[in-house]
Order: structure tokens, then sequence, then C-alpha cells
């Protein structure tokens, strides 16, 4: 049935469709329901010169585009498919809703558009650690002979790729892509941690978790990590899945794969439960951290149940290259390691990253959005030598760390201007020692002063090059994430 309406009883050709937001997603989808004969109206409240320029892309492909208006439901809508971004309570979705009109997002419309015989899903989500996973998934599909391709939050929209002769998709799913889903039913699935993140969109921590359970359908394998009590609790409570997989840093019982030692082993998807098959050595794991080990194993669960044999997820490992911002080496300068993590932008990922080195000189701070940073300071405090305070919502960890951390020396850094990561790394190498490691992982949100957690981490990146360059015996590693 490709092409068929899966959501509904009408051809698409006979749909009038709203798309909310410009973007990405919202303009794959515009230009796929399009090709399929749907009546397709954008709406976007922004118009600059970059919207003006995708607008007449899409009006090109006979797409109707409304700039500077993102509030009103366009007359004769019968389905909105929605940015992940835009929250339940927009007033136009909130309209749609009013109105008994469907609301999806891109991912769920992917669903519904697949052909005859399109490749499996293998989906991912969680608060951390994502997109490392879908690509490790990847490079071990990759290396099992598979045609595969890495999709949904990250690299091509999903919408695009459904209809291209994959073998398997390793899908990326966030809390909102997963919230406007309903009928998604991927062969294997993953939820590798849940801490709270995003809750000024979803309203509550039951409302994001409830989001990510949506993940685990009947019928596909379960994968969970065994470490973090929600994930574990999640796949209990899902029904009718095939089977329950755990992952774990200790040594795995039966159905899990975990670590024996030095290597990562599995005993879940060996002929009998008292063998262990081994899959790799943590040495094929970079960049090496306790956390990267659990997204490695996690990886290896949703390769293994799609049939990857132990020798694809080695060689998938040592294949893999990590994304740029995620624990990145930069630098050894007089002895003192730096460390750009910029992607840990809340407490969870923040944690993950300081309990991988010790002593640490901590660069912190940004947009907390709300979240709190008491647990972290307190269980990370005795790993401090201490840190250095940038952006806005800096004051909060600074009042964190006199609570648990009173001994460890804070340096406050109020600077906005392009020159303020400089400062900021030379105050960290003053409090640091040798055998130290500088570590931006930053806990907050970048945009009260960088574009993005790139930008940010770009800025460090940089500064640590200036300051290695006035030292003749540093060694710098920047743009490696090794």
């Amino acid at each position: 049935m490709s092409g068929a309406n899966r959501g509904g009883d009408r051809p698409w050709g006979g749909r009038s469709v709203c798309v909310a937001g410009l973007g990405v997603s919202g303009r794959a989808a515009a230009r796929v329901l399009a090709s399929h004969g749907a009546r397709v109206t954008v709406v976007d409240a922004r118009d600059g010169e970059e919207q003006r320029a995708h607008a007449a892309e899409l009006e090109a492909r006979g797409v109707e585009v409304r700039l500077g208006d993102g509030e009103a439901l366009p007359a004769g809508t019968d389905l909105v498919v929605t940015s992940p971004g835009w929250r339940p309570d927009v007033p136009l979705l909130a309209a749609a809703a009013a109105s008994g009109i469907e609301i999806i997002g891109e991912v769920e419309l992917a669903w519904r558009l697949r052909p005859e015989n399109a490749a499996p899903w293998l989906a991912i989500t969680g608060t951390d650690g994502k997109t490392t996973v879908v690509r490790m998934l990847t490079c071990m599909l990759t290396a099992a002979g598979h045609k595969a391709l890495a999709v949904g939050n990250v690299g091509t929209p999903i919408v695009e790729a459904v209809s291209e002769p994959y073998d398997v998709l390793a899908v990326e799913l966030s809390s909102y892509q997963l919230h406007w889903s309903s009928s998604l039913a991927p062969y294997a699935a993953a939820v590798l941690n849940v801490a709270p993140d995003h809750l000024d969109w979803h309203g509550s921590m039951d409302a994001y978790i409830a989001a990510k359970a949506k993940i685990f359908t009947p019928g596909c394998v379960a994968v969970h990590n065994a470490d973090d009590e929600t994930s574990t609790a999640l796949a209990e409570r899902a029904e009718g899945v095939q089977r329950r997989v755990g992952f774990t840093l200790r040594v795995p019982r039966p159905g899990e794969l975990g670590v024996v030692e030095e290597l990562l082993v599995d005993r879940a998807f060996t002929e009998h439960a008292s063998q262990a098959a081994e899959l790799a050595a943590i040495g094929d794991v970079h960049p090496f951290a306790p956390h990267n080990v659990a997204n490695a194993l996690a990886a290896a669960g949703l390769a293994r149940a799609y049939g990857a044999p132990p020798e694809a997820v080695r060689d998938g490992l040592r294949a893999f290259v990590p994304e740029p911002h995620r624990i990145q080496h930069v630098a050894d300068v007089a002895g003192v390691t730096y460390v750009n993590d910029s992607k840990a932008t809340q407490p969870h990922a923040a944690a993950a990253s300081l309990t991988a080195y010790q002593p640490v000189v901590w660069i912190a701070g940004g947009l907390l959005k709300g979240l709190d940073v008491d647990d972290l300071v307190r269980s990370c405090a005795g790993r401090l030598r201490g840190a250095v305070l940038i952006g806005r919502d800096r004051h909060r960890i600074a009042e964190a760390l006199a609570r648990h951390a009173p001994d460890v020396p804070v340096v406050d850094v109020p600077d906005t201007d392009t020159g303020a990561m400089d400062r900021v790394v030379n105050e960290a190498a003053s409090l640091a020692r040798p055998g130290d490691t500088v570590l931006l992982a930053p806990v907050g949100a970048s945009f009260d002063m960088f574009a993005n957690y790139p930008a940010r981490g770009d800025a460090f990146i940089a500064a640590v090059e200036r300051l290695a360059a006035g030292h003749p015996g540093g060694e710098g590693a920047a743009g490696n994430a090794g």
C-alpha cells in the first residue's frame, strides 16, 4: 500500500494538511505530503530572509506557505503535522485539538507513509545518549552487512528516508516526537535513561515519562537500562512486548548485556542462558567513560536483537566516530587535560561527564530551564578541584556549591562578550594542578551567550588552543572526539 493513509480511511490526495513550522522536519513533511497529492499549507510565525527562501522552494511544489502567522489554523484543515518544538498549548495546536482535528508529528507521518516491505525500525529514546547510540548502532548494522541509516531526531528526516531501499533504520526519537506519535511499532526499541528534562514543554515529569514510554509497543524487543529504575519500570510495564532485554555496567544476568572484567558480553541473545558471547573490549569504546560504555551496550542490544553477530558489534564500535562536543578531548596543557562536553545541557548529562574524571575543574552555567542542580552538586562534590561559572543561571550553581561543596573554590565570570571563554579557560587553568581535568560540562543550555551548544564548545576549543599556544609543552587534539 505505497502512499496509503494508514492513519485514516481516505487517500492522501483527499487531505487538507496544515504543517506547523518551517524547520527541517516541517519542510520535509510538506514536500512528501505534496508529492502524495495532499493540499498542504505551512504556517510559521517567522518571516525572515531564510524563511522566505524556504517558502519559495515549497511554493514551487504547490505548497501554500503563510509566514508571520503561526497562530491561525487554516480553514478546512483536517490534519495537522507539527514540528517537534511546538508545545501542545500554542494557539494553533490548541485550536486544532478543540476542533477534534488530529495532530501528529513528522515521525508519525513517516510511519503512516511507509511502503510495503518497508525497512524495520530500531528506535532509541532517553534523556541522554540518543545520538551516540543511534550512530553506534548504525555502525554495527553496517558492519553486519546491512544497508542502514540513522534518522529521526538526527540526520536525514525520517519522512524522506522511509521510501528509500534500506534494510533497517536506526531511529532517534525525542520525547516531543513520541508525544505526537500514536501508531509507531518498531521492531526493537530502547529507553537509555530517564531524568528530568523538557519539563517546561511537557508540563510534568509524569508527562515526560509517559511520552518516553510510548516507544515500547506490542511485539517489539524492549531494551532497557537495568541500572536505571525508570527505564526498567517502563519495560516491565510495557504490554505485549516480544521480550525484555536489559543492559548493565555490572556482570550481566541471563537476559542481559553487561561487562565482565574488560569485556562487553551478551547473555541475552545466546542459544542457552548459561552462555555468554564476547562482543567487544572496553578499549573498543571511545571516547571512554562509563556512560559511553552503557551507550555501547544499548546499541549492541538493538543490533543483536536484529541478528547482528558479535563481531559486527566489535567492528562497529571500532568504526564509530563520536560526534563533537561530547566528552571531546581538546588538549593537554601543562599536565592538565581539557575536555569539551558542551552537549551536557542538563544535570543527568553533566553528572555522567563529571563521574568520568577526577579531580575536575568544572566549567558550568547557562540556562538551567528550571531544573534543580542540588543533587548533581551533592553527588559530585568530592570530585571537584574548583569551579568556574558562566551564564545567566550561574548564581544557582554557586548557591548549590556553597551548600554542598563549601570548600571548593569558585570563580564567577559575569562576562558575556566574545572574549568571555578566554577568561573562563584562564581561570580554570589557574585552579587546575597537573593530573587534573578541566571539564566544560555546562549543565545549562547555551542560548544566553551562544547560538547553540556547538558554538559554545567551539569557543572553548579555541580558547584552549590559545592557552596551549602559550605553553610550548602543550599537546592539542582539538576537533578529535577521541
